[in-house]
C-alpha cells in the first residue's frame, strides 16, 4: 500500500518465514492440481479425505490474512491520516519477500499479498475438487461463487505485483485506479478498505462453503465410494437406502 516502504533489510528469520509461506502456497495448489486429476473419476476415497484437509489448511491461511486486515483497518480508523500500517508479522514477512528486488521498496509487501490470496483461492478450489461429482449441492454453488470472486482478485494483486515490479511509479489496479490516483490519505484509504471488503466478502463467501460441506458430506462422500448407496437429500447426515438406485452426479 501506499506509504509502505518495506527497507531492504531483512533478518533470517523473516526470509525463512517467506520463503515457507511461498512453499505453503505452491504446495496447496500442487495438491489441488494432483486431486483434481486424480478426481476425474468417482470412487476414490483418499481424494475426498486430501481435499478435505486442504479446504481446511485453506481456511488457517485465510483467518491469517483476513486477521491482517482487519487490523489495517482498525489502524486506520485511529489513525486515518497516517501513512498506512501492517502487523508486525506482516512487515516482517514483506521484507522477506522484498529480497526478491531491493530496488523497489513496495515489492515484497505486493509479493506478501499475492502469495496469501492464492493460499486463500487455493482452498476455494479444493471445494470445486471435492463437489465434483456432487454439481447440484449448494457447496459447490458457494465454491464456484468463491472462485470467481477471489479468482479476479487474485488477478488484481498480480497486476500491483507485476506493475510495481516491472518499475511502475505505483502499483497499478483496480484498487489504486489503475495507478491514476497520487499517493496520500485518500490513495491509502480507498485502497485499504477496498482490499478489506473484498477480503470480508470472500471470506464470507468461503464459510458459506464450508458450512454447506458440513450439512452435505453425507451427499459429497457418496460419490467416493466405491459402490456408493443412494445419496442422501442435501443437507442430511446420512446417505438415504432403500429408495431407489440412483447415484451421485458425475462429471
Amino acid at each position: 500500500m501506499p506509504g509502505m516502504h518495506m527497507g531492504s533489510h531483512a533478518s533470517g528469520l523473516n526470509i525463512t518465514g517467506a520463503v515457507l509461506l511461498l512453499l505453503w502456497a505452491v504446495a496447496m495448489w500442487a495438491a489441488v492440481v494432483g486431486l483434481w486429476y486424480a478426481n476425474r473419476n468417482p470412487g476414490k476415497r483418499w481424494v475426498f479425505t486430501a481435499s478435505a484437509v486442504v479446504i481446511t489448511i485453506g481456511i488457517v491461511g485465510q483467518i491469517g490474512h483476513l486477521q491482517e486486515h482487519v487490523a489495517q483497518a482498525g489502524y486506520w480508523i485511529r489513525h486515518p491520516n497516517d501513512p498506512a500500517w501492517m502487523t508486525p508479522w506482516g512487515s516482517g514477512l514483506a521484507k522477506g519477500f522484498g529480497r526478491v528486488d531491493t530496488s523497489h521498496p513496495t515489492l515484497g509487501m505486493e509479493i506478501l499479498h499475492l502469495v496469501g490470496n492464492f493460499i486463500f483461492l487455493a482452498g476455494l478450489a479444493a471445494v470445486m475438487v471435492i463437489t465434483r461429482h456432487s454439481r447440484a449441492t449448494q457447496t459447490r454453488r458457494w465454491g464456484k461463487m468463491g472462485v470467481w470472486m477471489q479468482g479476479i482478485h487474485g488477478l488484481e494483486h498480480l497486476s500491483l505485483t507485476l506493475s510495481v515490479w516491472f518499475g511502475a511509479d505505483r502499483a497499478i489496479g483496480l484498487s489504486t485506479w489503475f495507478g491514476a490516483t497520487q499517493p496520500g490519505p485518500g490513495l491509502s484509504t480507498y485502497r485499504l478498505w477496498w482490499h478489506f471488503i473484498a477480503n470480508v466478502m470472500g471470506s464470507y463467501i468461503f464459510a458459506m462453503a464450508v458450512y454447506h460441506l458440513w450439512r452435505e458430506r453425507a451427499v459429497i462422500e457418496a460419490a467416493y465410494r466405491l459402490n456408493p448407496a443412494t445419496p442422501a437429500a442435501a443437507g442430511s447426515r446420512k446417505p438415504a437406502t432403500g429408495l431407489g438406485g440412483t447415484s451421485p452426479q458425475t462429471a
